[in-house]
């Protein structure tokens, strides 16, 4: 620590008097060997001041007109360093300089009157009050200069110089890593460095920014890297063909260099490609499951009802749902297990659709409390509990999602080590409520087949995630190392992510990533980060001002590496961050504060020889016969349940019995 306290300046100051005085001291000799006529007519000489000039005229410091002058002047410049500053004192670069250098032109300028023919006593006096002038002018000036760097704390305003620390200048890698390279600032100098994310399966990554802050042209970095690497991927494409286009000409660039060939799926809700069923009953191993997938659909389809879960009406929503989908999977070896299925035997009258599904005893306790109510004649209850689930699935039934969620092209199982498989999954901002659901039940599915192993590492990229209602991402992220999973949140701001998902859950999504890259963010998501990145040793200086001068403190403080303002005005392209390492590849600099470095050229060069996506070659015609297919197929298995229970002793017939008497009652 180092302090320029008044004590300090105290202890210097009888060294710059001294020096000051021997500037005085030279300047009065030069005055009386230069003007000696003038001082001998008044007397002012003595013998014994004539012979100590004469010894220092042996010295040669008279030799030269300046030599004496040039030595004073230094002397005075030494006793400048000591200067104090005076309570209230202002001064300015500007006016310090002008008045130095008047000083400095009449202190050597005053030599030129010794051309004239003045009389001695003329020619003496006005240069020794020329000479005198301008040294009292170089000493006010040289005084006003040496304070203001005396007192000057730092040029920048925004501390920026202070904020810097050492980034990791070196690539690491290993067979997993993404690499991002950067160029960041350590004080006043420019230097490069490296974003190594050598282990983005600790907890997956998160990537933050507001819109136009650069979180796209990151992604699709990752995302080339990865399946450069060899990567299974699932991929959220919220502004569908953006990631979709890179992901599927890398793979056919890199298609040649796999062990093992992956395929490459698009699933499109719009533009059909292929079709995925995400309720296959292999897939559903028990009634759990279907809980699972009935709160997938239900949550993501009101995603306000996440803060709400376990409510009375939202639990028997999901538990309804749950039952229409636990049916389907034991109904002929799950031969009609399949979300269109689900929704159309939610349209089914009450009274067959809890007879069909109080005959199955696997079913009867989620089915008692229906029954009851409707037993009861509990009729605005019974619709309270049901009519969230059959409305909300009601907003599902299109042709065209009946068509890409009946078919099985493929399996969602994309770390399969003999099957690896890039899925792209299209969104719609325009629908994204309708689609995000789907897509929530999607990665349910997805987070149920991945197989826990060593061999075939994937990725599952989310481009604003906050739009999808993914249950149980808490615990997937905190293990998702065991399987090899690198997940990639993207969202814009964390108070979008608190809206969808609530604030006690939304806090957890955002502690768990080991891995942080963000852009601009502002409020709580810049104090989040700021606190994360923690603080650092950073110079400090301040003035104190008492009665009589004011002093300069210098010292070390900690201060935040990374402060709140400072992400909140990042640059498009600058990112701040922390990054994980590995027991034996460590990283001492994980923190960073960098721009990354894209060669646009080169990326308008390589998008301008991209290949189209695969076209659509589904039929119009195919795809409305499988919706009335659907439709034809649940109406059957209702008529045949039904036959069944009536034509089966001993199997639940209350509600046949009570529709009857109703049926009476109303002729």
């Amino acid at each position: 620590m180092t302090t320029n306290t008044p004590q300090n300046d105290t202890g210097l100051k009888p060294l710059t008097d001294l020096t000051r005085w021997i500037s005085i001291f030279l300047l009065l000799l030069h005055f009386y060997v230069e003007c000696y006529g003038f001082f001998k007519l008044r007397g002012w000489t003595h013998p014994i001041g004539n012979r100590i000039l004469d010894n220092i005229h042996k010295t040669g410091l008279f030799n030269s007109f300046n030599k004496a002058k040039l030595i004073a002047l230094m002397f005075l410049l030494f006793s400048l360093f000591g200067a104090q500053t005076r309570k209230g004192e202002k001064v300015k670069y500007r006016s310090a300089i002008i008045v130095l250098l008047a000083g400095l032109i009449l202190y050597f300028s005053s030599a030129f009157l010794f051309v004239y023919s003045f009389d001695i006593t003329t020619l003496s006096v006005a240069y020794m009050s020329v000479t005198v002038s301008g040294y009292l002018l170089m000493m006010s000036g040289g005084s006003q200069l040496a304070r203001i760097f005396k007192i000057k704390i730092s040029g920048e305003v925004f501390n920026t110089e202070n904020e810097t620390f050492p980034q990791e200048e070196r690539k690491l890698e290993n067979i997993y890593s993404v690499n991002l390279p950067t160029k960041y600032r350590l004080k006043d100098r420019q230097r490069s460095g490296w974003i190594n994310i050598i282990n983005g399966f600790r907890g997956g990554v998160l990537l933050m920014g507001l819109p136009g802050s650069g979180k796209t042209l990151i992604a699709k970095e990752m995302l080339k890297q990865q399946i450069a690497k060899g990567f299974g991927m699932f991929i959220h494409d919220f502004k569908f063909p953006d990631l979709t286009t890179v992901a599927y000409n890398h793979f056919l660039l890199q298609r040649r260099f796999y062990k093992i060939m992956p395929t490459f799926h698009i699933l499109n809700f719009e533009d059909l490609q292929e079709r995925c069923n995400p309720l296959l009953p292999d897939t559903l191993h028990s009634i759990t499951d279907a809980a699972s997938a009935s709160r997938a659909i239900l949550l993501g389809l009101n995603q306000e009802w996440i803060e709400k879960q376990g409510d009375f009406w939202i639990e028997s929503s999901v538990n309804f749902v749950t039952a229409l989908i636990w049916f389907l999977r034991i109904y002929e070896n799950g031969k009609y297990c399949t979300l269109p299925h689900v929704i159309e035997l939610a349209q089914t009258p009450l009274d067959k659709l809890f007879s069909i599904l109080q005959a199955e005893p696997s079913l009867e306790v989620l089915v008692t409390p229906f029954v009851r109510a409707y037993e009861e004649d509990a009729g605005k209850q019974l619709i309270g509990q049901i009519s969230g689930a059959a409305i909300s699935l009601g907003t599902l039934a299109s042709e065209k999602l009946y068509y890409v969620l009946s078919g099985s092209d493929f399996s969602m199982q994309i770390n399969d080590p003999k099957n690896p498989k890039i899925v792209c999954i299209a969104n719609n901002p325009r629908v994204s409520n309708v689609y995000s659901a789907v897509i929530s039940l999607y990665l349910n599915t997805l987070q149920n087949l991945l197989v826990e192993q060593q061999q075939q590492p994937c990725g599952i990229l989310l481009e604003e995630f906050a739009n999808i209602s993914w249950q149980g991402i808490d615990k997937f992220l905190s293990v998702c190392r065991s399987y090899l999973v690198q997940v990639t949140l993207i969202i814009q701001d964390a108070s979008q992510l608190i809206l969808h998902y609530g604030k006690r859950q939304a806090d957890v999504i955002l502690s768990l990533p080991g891995n942080i890259i963000s852009g601009q963010v502002t409020g709580d998501s810049a104090k989040m980060l700021s606190d994360r990145f923690g603080k650092i040793l950073q110079d400090k200086e301040s003035t104190i001002t008492n009665k009589g001068e004011t002093s300069v403190n210098r010292s070390k403080q900690l201060d935040y590496a990374i402060p709140q303002a400072t992400i909140a005005s990042l640059s498009a392209g600058e990112v701040v961050g922390v990054v994980a390492d590995n027991p034996d590849q460590r990283i001492p600099q994980k923190m960073f504060h960098a721009e990354i470095l894209h060669d646009f050229k080169a990326l308008t060069k390589e998008e301008a020889i991209y290949s189209p996506l695969p076209a659509s070659n589904v039929d119009e015609k195919i795809v409305r016969e499988t919706f009335l297919r659907i439709k034809a197929e649940v109406k059957d298995l209702v008529m045949s349940e039904m036959d069944r229970i009536m034509n089966t002793p001993g199997m639940p017939a209350a509600l046949m019995k009570k529709r009857s008497v109703l049926d009476r009652e109303n002729s």
